[in-house]
């Protein structure tokens, strides 16, 4: 029987904050803590190359993506937000060393964004990128199969992105006489839905 090593004692958030800047001074924007996460956040130009260092370095060790998001910040902090529009965030996992870090990365064109595929770095990267392409419409480069994985073929746009319509562009149905699906203009009325507040004092006898 093969005796398995404890587990590594978790780093505090504070000291990990540290770590990772010592180790990526220079390379990244900022290194921040909060709410006890440690989030890093890098240029375009410098992703790859600090994505590979997160992995390999014996301080950091990230062997596992665990998850990778797109973010539109078109309408962040009621439209004041000033950056880029768009984003990827990574979850990276240390299990050997028991730590976790989030890293964010910002696409310099907001009419095109492009992002270094981290696919090579870590396979689980290969489906998390393609629905960020898929719903939001972000290209990562280097890829090797972009192509959407959560939307219809023949879907037009992108549909988490903030100004994408909520009855979406085109409708799909199967057309009996043609014996084959076909896309059509969609043809449901926009109208905006008011909830009905209930203000009562004793509302579901709470008091």
């Amino acid at each position: 029987m093969t005796a398995h090593a404890p587990a590594a004692q978790a780093i505090a958030p504070e000291d990990l904050r540290q770590r990772l800047a010592d180790l990526l001074e220079g390379r990244v924007r900022s290194v921040e803590l909060s709410r006890g996460e440690v989030t890093v956040t890098v240029a375009a130009a410098d992703y790859l190359g600090v994505m590979q260092t997160l992995r390999d370095a014996p301080v950091a060790h990230f062997e596992q993506l665990i998850d990778l998001c797109g973010l539109d910040y078109s309408a962040h902090g009621e439209g004041r937000w000033e950056g880029a529009r768009f984003a990827a965030v990574s979850h990276l996992l240390s299990v050997s060393l028991n730590q976790r870090v989030r890293v964010r990365v910002f696409a310099t064109d907001d009419d095109f964004p492009v992002l270094p595929s981290v696919s090579a770095i870590w396979n689980s990267a290969n489906w998390y990128e393609r629905e960020a392409f898929d719903l939001y419409g972000i290209v990562f480069e280097g890829h090797t199969d972009l192509r959407r994985i959560l939307t219809d073929y023949g879907f037009i746009g992108h549909p988490f992105r903030k100004d994408f319509p909520l009855s979406g562009h085109v409708e799909m149905r199967y057309d009996a006489e043609r014996q084959r699906v076909v896309y059509e203009p969609v043809t449901i009325e926009p109208r905006e839905i008011t909830p009905r507040v209930i203000r009562e004092d004793n509302y579901g006898g709470l008091h």
